[in-house]
């Protein structure tokens, strides 16, 4: 294997936290005066971060107020129902053990990524967890994967990106690095193909035999 530095999306890619984010949606819609969207609603407006997937169901005059709902709410109930994807645990076992240095790359809010890697138990195999407020960007603007493998000491032409939606493939593409996508999260193989990916499995411990046997 020549890739040395492997950046995980978090949501759809290495962890289901989809209960958890659509309860928190659920909870701050009504209050707006909003009907409590349906988990596919949600599952299609995640991926670009909180502002932009909020976007999708209130006004920009709305907007504020319902990050603080959702905020407030999401900061005291993230934890219940996360759980690892199948294989996930394994791959981060196996490609740490094979040198590899591993990494979370995300538009999920920094500090509510690192607690759900911390819960999850994770954390020994990630080098690093990057997401939304660590700094001034978010996936697909290449200044935010520049940023991250600048602290990795990583080089573009031995580092991937696994990701479950468009914004990773143009993330990816932007930055001159490999991608593999996986179908467990918010979109399909098709999608994925379509915005740029050549390399599509169906999940991680697809992935994990295709690397590494």
């Amino acid at each position: 294997m020549t890739t040395r530095t492997v950046l995980f999306d978090l949501d759809g890619t290495l962890i289901e936290h989809l209960p958890a984010i659509h309860r928190s949606y659920s909870h701050t819609l009504p209050q707006l005066g909003l009907a409590a969207p349906t988990r596919e609603q949600v599952k299609r407006a995640i991926g670009g971060g909180l502002e932009n997937a909020m976007r999708t169901f209130v006004t920009e005059a709305q907007l504020p107020e319902a990050l603080k709902i959702y905020r407030a709410h999401w900061d005291v109930t993230m934890l219940e129902g996360a759980s690892l994807m199948p294989g996930a645990r394994e791959l981060l076992e196996a490609l740490t053990a094979r040198g590899v240095v591993c990494a979370v790359f995300t538009n999920k809010l920094g500090g509510s990524a690192r607690a759900v890697c911390a819960h999850l138990g994770v954390m020994p195999w990630l080098r690093g967890v990057y997401g939304a407020q660590d700094t001034a960007w978010l996936k697909p603007q290449v200044e935010f994967a520049r940023h991250v493998m600048v602290k990795l000491d990583a080089k573009a032409e031995t580092t991937v990106l696994v990701g479950d939606s468009p914004f990773d493939v143009e993330a990816a593409l932007n930055a001159g690095i490999g991608f593999a996508g996986v179908t467990t999260g918010t979109h399909t193989e098709g999608q994925l193909r379509a915005a740029g990916a050549v390399a599509v499995v169906a999940d991680l411990p697809a992935l994990q035999s295709s690397w590494l046997g």
